[in-house]
């Protein structure tokens, strides 16, 4: 196999997990209210900055980390109570869409006010950029193989939670129908809040995961990976856990490839192109459901 193919192959799936991982923290939420929390990459911006500024003050990184993403998915109360809460009531409206991105682009605001707008150096937590694997003569960081590690393994939680547990199958007919969910004595509030605690939980994961391989997070931080996390998503299916894992890798891998081969600058405009055919296509994605709404 040619060495520069199989080299763009490797970073196409190290890339595709970590929009991958993206991908996941959107459908935890749209699994319970069919909506996507698109201030997700402010969040991760949020918890790796909050990460930083905790272990300025003398607190030791573990615990540093362990508070940002504590402090990350408190946020989600917020965003499901103030942002997507009063938009749903508002009956078939989109405003969800305009809410969660304003209050990405509030944190943002905030976040250069408090901590500035420079780049600040994220620590490495545990390995460091030069840390690599050899597979096939080719080196692979070990930085990204621990983001497809993470994200690889929240997917089998995931599934295993779905389909083996009580509230896994309570969280399922919520998102069938919330209604009747609410009939039978589910905790449809609990559930639904639960999901957009569990969604910032995982974008402060995220985060913290994605800033130490770049090595540094500013306030800017994490807008074009929610934007293609969510082309993922919605390539594998919205919904989907496996789906979200195969479009993040789909989109890594053709995006690298078009940017080996033709040109960089053309990586994200091929991405943003794959999401328009598909949703000509197949708009349910590769493993989505065509869904039958009762009027």
């Amino acid at each position: 196999m040619d060495g520069f193919f199989f080299s763009l192959v490797l970073a196409g799936i190290s890339v595709g997990a970590v929009y991958a991982l993206v991908a996941l923290g959107l459908n935890l939420t749209f699994w319970t209210t069919r909506t996507l929390n698109f201030g997700q990459g402010s969040l991760m911006m949020l918890c790796a900055m909050l990460a930083v500024w905790l272990a300025t003050l003398g607190i030791g990184l573990g615990a540093a980390l362990l508070g940002a993403v504590a402090a990350t998915a408190a946020l989600g109360l917020f965003i499901e109570r103030w942002a997507v809460r009063p938009a749903l009531a508002a009956g078939g409206s989109m405003g969800w869409v305009v809410a969660t991105l304003g209050f990405g682009i509030f944190l943002q605001g905030v976040a250069a006010k408090v901590f500035g707008s420079q780049a600040v150096a994220f620590p490495d937590i545990l390995f460091g950029p030069g840390d690599t694997l050899s597979v096939f003569g080719q080196p692979v960081s070990l930085q990204y193989l621990l983001v497809l590690g993470v994200a690889v393994a929240l997917i089998v939680l995931l599934e295993a939670f779905k389909r083996g547990t009580v509230l896994g199958q309570a969280v399922h007919a919520v998102s069938l129908d919330p209604e009747l969910a609410a009939v039978q004595g589910m905790p449809v509030r609990g559930i639904v809040v639960g999901s957009f605690v569990a969604s910032s939980l995982l974008a402060g994961i995220a985060g913290i995961l994605i800033a130490q391989i770049g090595g540094t997070v500013d306030a800017a931080f994490g807008f074009d990976l929610v934007l293609l996390g969510f082309v993922a998503a919605v390539l594998g299916g919205m919904g989907s856990s496996v789906g979200a894992l195969l479009g993040g890798v789909a989109v890594g891998l053709i995006s690298k490839l078009v940017g080996g081969y033709l040109s960089t600058a053309a990586e994200h405009a091929i991405a943003f192109a794959l999401l328009m055919v598909m949703l000509a296509l197949r708009p349910q994605g590769i493993f989505g459901r065509l869904e039958v709404s009762k009027a």
